[in-house]
């Protein structure tokens, strides 16, 4: 490095804020230390500079799926948002299994990471004593996880908020697309965290608070091609006037379904989804959906794993973001 800025006219400094991005220089600057890095065939050492600071400046993000549209979002604003923090992100999938998330946690303990951010579906109990001084947050479900810097979303309540859009649009017939079976939501047994259970009893409290309204749960699976099936079932079963899907990828392809049955939304169903992926916006008719605080959970994130990264003695917070329904062509009748 030192040689880089005699090449170049500037001050070791100078070379450093260049190549790692941590100031900004003038163009001018950064053109002749960069001309001069590559005449002297000069490349960073990362893992010498992570040694000699203890940190790699790299934070993991371990989702169930990488082809989801939610988490795929998530992984951008979690990356832009780190990137001014001088951190990079790295992104890796866990299959929504507790042997997948366990070995995130595990391998991210080798010194790989600075941090891991995880959204847990299947891992339960005392994460810390998976972790070790790893800092880590669990992003969305909580389930049974102990020990653990916590950012959720407003499950119930805001799926009892999409369930009362469709109620007071008229409708008393609703479908709940991703829910366990009605009998199931209050069994023992289960995880009280799972996001779909908890979204489904927002809409069960929702249809009981209206004399007359019924609902029903559907469930062929979480995938695109599940909400597709969904919809033409739908369309070919006992009629409903309203359609709450517990994700966004379930409610479009629920659109896609009805569409492909002959029935149009929203004059012959309403439809709402959960998550406000961006597709919802652009898809015809756009969708209606629970947008669940997409950037005030980043921020939470990113704050809690600095506080941990500085002091891991830190007691643990649990945080749930604000949430609003947003609304559009798929719950609007003329």
């Amino acid at each position: 490095m030192r040689d880089v800025a005699t090449a170049a006219g500037v001050s070791p400094m100078t070379v450093s804020n260049v190549l790692t991005g941590r100031r900004a220089t003038s163009p001018e600057t950064r053109r002749v230390v960069l001309e001069a890095s590559e005449r002297l065939g000069y490349r960073l050492n990362v893992a010498a500079r992570s040694l000699r600071r203890g940190r790699t400046g790299v934070v993991g993000l371990a989702v169930p799926s990488l082809d989801a549209p939610y988490f795929g979002q998530l992984a951008g604003r979690l990356a832009a948002r780190l990137a001014r923090e001088g951190l990079r992100l790295v992104v890796e999938q866990t299959g929504a299994s507790p042997e997948g998330e366990a070995a995130a946690v595990r391998d991210s303990r080798g010194g790989a990471y600075d941090g891991l951010v995880l959204s847990a579906v299947g891992l339960g109990g005392d994460v810390r004593a998976l972790a070790g001084d790893l800092p880590v947050v669990a992003l969305g479900e909580r389930q049974d996880l102990r020990r653990v810097d916590h950012v959720g979303m407003a499950n119930t309540e805001g799926a009892r908020a999409a369930a009362a859009l469709l109620l007071e649009r008229g409708c008393r017939r609703l479908a709940v697309v991703g829910s366990p079976p009605w009998e199931q939501l209050d069994e023992p047994g289960g995880h009280d965290g799972d996001a779909f259970r908890l979204r489904a009893r927002g809409v069960r409290d929702a249809v009981r608070a209206v004399p007359g309204a019924r609902a029903r749960a559907v469930t062929f699976g979480t995938a695109l091609e599940d909400g597709v099936r969904c919809g033409r079932a739908l369309a070919a079963g006992e009629p409903v006037d309203g359609v709450v899907a517990l994700t966004d990828t379930l409610a479009l392809g629920v659109l896609r379904g009805l569409a492909d049955s002959g029935l149009r939304v929203p004059d012959d169903v309403l439809v709402v989804g959960f998550d406000d992926v961006r597709e919802a916006a652009t898809s015809v008719p756009s969708l209606s959906s629970v947008a669940p605080g997409h950037d005030a959970m980043v921020e939470e994130v990113v704050r809690l794993l600095l506080r941990r990264m500085a002091d891991p003695a830190e007691k643990e917070e649990d945080v749930v973001a604000p949430f609003s329904v947003v609304e559009r062509e798929s719950t609007r009748r003329a």
